[in-house]
Formats: structure tokens, sequence, C-alpha cells
């Protein structure tokens, strides 16, 4: 007698003793039931892959692939084509082999026992239109350790999402979904349900096994609750991979983790994008940033890899989170990338900002400033073809709330005053034009400086000179943020009333502004 297990988006058939292949169909599902029939045919060269090797489906949807215990199994989403979603919609488009199930002694739970293969494992794609013109929502570290900051999320940023998404057809969440409490993952996946978009997720230190002695193991939690670590798919004419960047153990002592990938993470990546078109746009997501000094932070052997993987695509876009700051990062030849033009990593701010720390906001929820300055928030990105344009949205402001100034309030006549003029430009990089003018003056440039968002030093200040405690939590300390640009005042101004005005062209050649007033006040001698 044969019976049928039916999981979302792949089908299993006839269960048989354990194999060191596994193969199957990738067959189109019209009516989208998750069941191969008959009328339904397979599709070829559709990409599946066991997280090292990648292989393309024949002309008949068929694949073979060789498995061991511990691997996932799962379709590269073709563009024109979409997997089923679970309740919470996160895309179902994989199949875990875990005969054994995960260790039974961790503390937070991973997978039930598998049993054995399958002896025929399919999966079900359904068409859907696609433009080559499209937008994203990208997350950076919602992070909530308690119920309670799992609420601020839900008010701060979902809930805000539900009406600012507009034309945004998927997000993605850049790791640290949770705070190290790991039973906090589903309730995660309920609030993100609210979204209404198919999402994605990225694995990040705060979402590991910490019992695991393997980093092998160290996202059986994680993968339990979203699937795959590592995985791609296809929209449009991009290509998108998601990597667990994080080392845990750490390998080179066995305490903490360090950035990097296990060599089976390397194949996968080569692998994968040998098969890829060389003109479309390719976008990496990760969780620790690439960025280094040494190699305190990541493993230059395993950034080299990547970057050699990437360079023969004209068009690429590294996305990271974790440091809980906003900057954009470029890589040339001094750090090893030899593609045609500068390779892009987009730090993303958090969506928790400083941790949910700071006083409460205007509804009640943490301000939460990130170190640099950078108002907590979420980004958008807009593809055309292989090309891309990231805007970000701070929580509770209008979208053209881009710039934060810093202007003293009175400054003295008739000397001349060593205060500052500074812009907090939150998307801008070195790379930007910043300009500014007083009261309708002629357009200035400022000067890039990589110094500490004063703003929000004042605000952390306040909470060590207060004698009486305020609510919330004291923000962390400041840090240089890589995106401000300074400008004087002169020594021409006239007493009374003025303003100054900011303008910021961004590398997309979009322009923000922001403008501020202050007062010149005679000078005041100490008798």
């Amino acid at each position: 007698m044969k019976f049928k297990l039916i999981i979302p988006s792949l089908v299993i058939s006839a269960m048989a003793f354990s194999q060191a292949s596994v193969s199957g169909y990738v067959f189109e599902d019209i009516n989208k039931n998750q069941k191969k029939e008959k009328r339904e045919k397979g599709i070829e060269n559709v990409a599946v892959s066991n997280g090292a090797q990648v292989v393309l489906t024949d002309k008949n949807g068929r694949y073979s692939l060789p498995i061991t215990e511990g691997q996932t199994v799962f379709v590269i989403k073709p563009s024109g084509y979409m997997v089923a979603l679970n309740q919470n919609n996160l895309p179902q488009y994989y199949y875990q082999y875990k005969p054994k199930g995960s260790p039974a002694d961790f503390k937070y739970k991973g997978s039930a026992p598998t049993g054995e293969l399958p002896k025929e494992l399919n999966f079900a794609l359904h068409k859907q239109t696609e433009s080559k013109n499209f937008d994203i929502l990208v997350f950076g570290d919602p992070q909530p350790y308690t119920e309670k900051q799992l609420d601020y999320f839900k008010r701060a940023i979902v809930n805000e999402v539900k009406s600012t998404k507009k034309n945004a057809v998927f997000g993605i969440s850049l790791g640290d979904l949770v705070g190290d409490n790991l039973s906090l993952q589903k309730p995660y996946a309920d609030v993100m349900k609210e979204v209404g978009l198919p999402w994605y997720n990225v694995m990040g230190n705060h979402d590991m096994n910490y019992d695991a002695k393997e980093d092998q193991l160290s996202d059986e939690t994680f993968e339990a609750n979203f699937g795959p670590a590592n995985y791609s798919f296809n929209y449009g004419n991009v290509h998108f991979i998601v990597l667990d960047d994080i080392l845990y153990p750490d390998p080179r002592d066995g305490k903490g983790y360090w950035g990097g990938f296990r060599e089976d993470q390397i194949q996968f990546i080569e692998n994968d994008l040998k098969l890829v078109d060389k003109n479309k746009l390719i976008v990496v997501s990760f969780h620790i940033p690439l960025d280094h000094n040494n190699e305190d932070n990541f493993r230059n052997a395993d950034r080299q890899k990547l970057f050699d993987a990437l360079s023969p695509f004209a068009n690429a876009l590294m996305l990271s989170a974790h440091t809980h700051i906003q900057q954009q990062i470029f890589y040339g030849k001094a750090q090893g990338w030899e593609g045609t033009k500068d390779l892009h990593e987009y730090n993303v701010g958090t969506t928790c900002g400083d941790w949910w720390s700071g006083t409460s906001d205007e509804i009640g929820l943490p301000t939460s400033t990130m170190r640099d300055g950078t108002a907590k928030g979420y980004s958008f990105i807009s593809f055309n073809d292989n090309q891309y344009k990231v805007k970000y949205k701070t929580a509770g402001k209008p979208e053209d709330y881009q710039i934060q100034l810093y202007v003293p309030k009175v400054i003295p006549h008739p000397s001349k005053t060593s205060a500052k003029i500074l812009a907090n430009f939150f998307m801008g990089s070195k790379k930007d034009k910043v300009q500014y003018r007083i009261d309708g003056g002629k357009w200035e440039e400022m000067e890039y400086s990589e110094t500490i968002d004063p703003n929000f030093a004042n605000s952390v200040f306040k909470w060590d000179a207060t004698d009486k405690i305020f609510p919330g939590r004291r923000p962390s300390n400041p840090e240089q943020s890589k995106h401000i640009w300074t400008g004087g005042f002169g020594n021409k101004l006239t007493l009374g009333k003025h303003k100054v005005e900011v303008k910021a062209l961004d590398m997309y050649g979009n322009e923000f502004s922001a403008s501020e007033e202050f007062e010149v006040q005679n000078s005041i001698l100490i008798p």
C-alpha cells in the first residue's frame, strides 16, 4: 500500500530506505494544491541545491542530488514562478533531511526527526507575474529580548509598514530576528505575518543555538522555524543569495563567534553563481558586514572567495546589519575586489535602533536612536532591471525626513564663533554631495567629517546629568558617524533671526533637504 505525505510546496511519496541521493521533479502546480498530478508537467532548467551542490532540472523537470544527514534540499525559485507560503507568509521551498532530528539536549527546540529519505522529493511552483521594476522592504535587527520589546517592534515598525509598503513585493530581515531568546522566533513570525508580504529571513548571531559544539548545528532552531540559513532565489532580473556568515563556535579558540563561511557554504556560493546569467544583478544578504581592518571581525579568506565569485558580474549589491549604525561601504582593488566598479555593501540601520533604548517618543515607544545618530527605521530597495536604488524610511517620520541638523540656537555678534553646523544625512557616504546656505545666499560645500552626532550625544549625556531617573533605558555611548557634514557660520551675520538650509544629493541622484533657524545676539563680556 502506498501513501503520500504532503508538505507545503513539495510532495513526498513512498518512503524508502536511507539512501545517498535524493531525486524528484520541479513541476508547475497548476491548481496550487502542492500535489504533482499527471497533467502537471515538470519545469526545465530550474536550480535545486543541497546547500553545497547545485544542479539544473532536465527537460522533464527532474533533478538528482547527493545528500547527507543534516542537509536541506531546496528549489531555487526562478523568475516568473512562486512557491507556496505558510500561514506566516514564509516561503515553503525546502525539505530538511534530519532523520534523527535536532540534538535533544539543546535549550531551544529544533527539528523533529524526519525519518528516512523520501523516494521522490518534488517541488511545486506556480506561475506569477513579475516585473523587472519592483520594490522590496529591508529590515535590520528587530532583536526583541522580551515580549514587551516584540510589542515595541510591532507598534513602531510593523504597524507603520502596513501602510507604507506600497508596491513592495516581498521583504527580508537581515538577522538578529530576536535577542538570544529563541522562543520568541515563532511570535516574531506571527507579528511579521501582519505585513502581508512573503518574507525571507537571514540568521544573526543572536538567533543561534549557543549549546552547539559545531557551526553546522548552531542554526537548528532557526532552521526549524524559518528554513535553511543559506539559500537563493530569483525575482525579475535579480538573483538573491542569503547566507549565514557567523562561524560559531569561533574556530580559532572555540569561544564566541567569528564572521566567515564554512567550506560547504563557499561551494554553494560558487556553484549557485555559475548557473546565473551574468546580466543579472546579484544581491547578497548576510548579517555581519564584511568590512574590517584586520581579521578580528571577519575571516579575510572567506571574504575574498565571495568577492571572486561575484567578480564576473557587472552589477552586485551586498546587504548587512549587525552594527546598529548605518553606513555605505565600498570595496575596490585595495580590498581584493576585482570587479569593473566598486562593490557596494549597504550596512542597514536597525528597526530596533539602539536596542530599544532611550526615553519614550510621542506615541509612547522608545526613541532608540542609533549610536551614529541615525533614527530607527527600515529601507526600501527599488529595482529597475539590473540596477537598484535604496531609500531609508525613519519610523514615525515623513518619507522626506532624511537629514537631521545640529545648529546652535544662538551665536555671538560680532566675534567669529567656532561653533559648527552639522548635517547628519542618514543614507549618506563620502561620495555624496552636501551643501548649505544661510538666508538664501550662495550654496557652499559642506565638509565630510567622521565624528559623533551632537544631537545624539546630548540625548545620552542628559541621562548622566539628571537627578531623577528617566523612564526607559540609557542609550549606548555615541560612536563616530560615517554620514556627517559640517559647515561654519562666517563672521558677516547681523543681529537677529537667520535660517540655514542644507541639501544633499545621494549616489542615486535623489535630493533631500532640511532647514533650521538660529539667532545672532550681542556678545556679553564678563565684567
